[in-house]
């Protein structure tokens, strides 16, 4: 498969609920601790060793990172296949690669299932999103099915239960 960074995308689908609720959090969190650390006394300040000043910024800026990654979590299609960002790994998989798609009433995330029958949940279309996410599943099937995903597997591709 090509690098789908080259290519137009036909279809691209990310949560706002998601991204507004981590960069609220991230916002809170700047505020808090920048507001703690200005207001702690200078000789307070002035007791944390460079060593303990660091592992706050990493861990800062590690908690931030993850936020980030939370926030700009997506599922992108592209002519030749399809491209998950979550939280902690990225996926490209061409589209005789995707069987099945589902996202059932109840499901957390939309499920892809490969073609060796792994499970990738792919967390841009949530549950929390509502009908968006719903109507954003049954627009990537259309898509996923018109680039001949599934096309050996038969599979149902029902508004709520299986798309392929």
């Amino acid at each position: 498969m090509s690098t789908p960074a080259q290519q137009d995308p036909l279809w691209t689908f990310h949560p706002r609920i998601v991204a507004a609720v981590t960069a609220a959090m991230a916002a809170s969190m700047v505020a808090v601790f920048g507001v703690i650390w200005v207001r702690l006394p200078e000789e307070s300040r002035a007791t944390f060793t460079l060593f303990q000043q660091l592992t706050l910024i990493a861990f800062f800026g590690t908690v931030l990172y993850l936020l980030y990654r939370m926030a700009t979590v997506r599922v992108t299609a592209y002519t030749d296949g399809l491209k998950i960002r979550n939280v902690f790994k990225s996926y490209r998989l061409a589209w005789s690669e995707v069987k099945v798609l589902r996202f059932t009433p109840g499901d957390p995330w939309l499920q892809l299932f490969d073609a060796d029958g792994n499970r990738l949940g792919i967390l841009a279309i949530q549950a929390s999103e509502g009908v968006r996410a719903s109507h954003a599943a049954k627009e990537l099937a259309k898509v996923a099915r018109a680039h001949g995903a599934g096309s050996d597997s038969g599979s149902d591709s029902g508004s709520g239960d299986k798309s392929s």
